[in-house]
């Protein structure tokens, strides 16, 4: 059902069953896939894509400009978000910066009250930010991760999948696959609750335990540590070896450290 006080564009498209509530706004470009809910007061921005069963609550705003001084609101680019996604009370998410860029959410993702996701993120599948979390631009968060009310992530960070952030942590290093985050760049160890909720097998838990003391038991270079780990062969499980890689890119230049 869309309201008669509802605001569309009539470039925007809209599968048959979406439901727009009184006085949302849907601007010039936006589509919006079967089954998805618009509230009331909600603003979709141009050139948005909504993915299947999507629900777009009070006074969110989605595809708004970034908050770039040198950005040129002319410029083409986007919000995508997958299916079954949740975006909760006035929540923001910026598109990105370059020309025919996306900012990217992906499926069944919760973002709670408040949370802002900032220019050019990158959202896996099944990620959680809570209640006034802030992402800065650039930042990549893996499936399965958990940032806590509050949290402040500075650009270009990435926050592993299946890792857990504790409520207003400050995280301006990356955060490993599988990791428990919280303070100022600390890590306490593994999310293992996380990883047996997730079903893995004992055999898959001790092999990410070892790379996980064969990374940080030396204090040496992360990335060599986990270079020579894999090397060794000794690796066999998607998430060990997830882990180790994950310590051969990023651009913060260090990682978040144990206490």
């Amino acid at each position: 059902m869309i309201h008669s006080q509802a605001h569309i564009d009539p470039t925007a498209q809209l599968a048959n069953d979406v439901s727009v509530g009184a006085h949302a706004i849907i601007e010039e470009g936006v589509k919006i896939g079967q089954g998805s809910r618009i509230a009331a007061y909600a603003i979709i921005k141009k050139n948005t894509t909504l993915g299947e069963r999507v629900s777009v609550d009070h006074f969110a705003v989605v595809g708004g400009d970034p908050q770039d001084l040198s950005f040129q609101s002319s410029l083409f680019s986007s919000v995508v978000i997958g299916d079954d996604t949740i975006i909760r009370e006035h929540a923001t998410i910026h598109r990105a910066t370059q020309p025919n860029t996306v900012t990217r959410l992906g499926k069944k993702n919760l973002i709670m009250v408040g949370a802002h996701i900032a220019h050019d993120c990158q959202l896996g599948d099944h990620v959680i930010l809570a209640n006034g979390c802030m992402l800065g631009g650039h930042v990549h968060v893996g499936d399965h991760a958990f940032i806590s009310g509050g949290v402040a992530v500075h650009q270009f960070c990435r926050i592993g999948g299946g890792s857990m952030t504790s409520g207003n942590a400050v995280i301006t290093e990356d955060v490993p696959p599988h990791g428990l985050a919280y303070d100022r760049n600390r890590l306490a160890g593994l999310n293992l609750i996380g990883l047996r909720r997730r079903g893995l097998s004992a055999e898959s838990v001790a092999e990410l335990k070892k790379a996980y003391h064969l990374v940080y038991a030396t204090g040496g270079n992360c990335a060599k540590l986990a270079d020579e780990s894999i090397q060794t062969g000794n690796f066999k499980s998607p998430e060990a070896l997830d882990f180790l890689r994950f310590f051969l890119g990023g651009k913060r230049g260090r990682f978040v450290q144990p206490a």
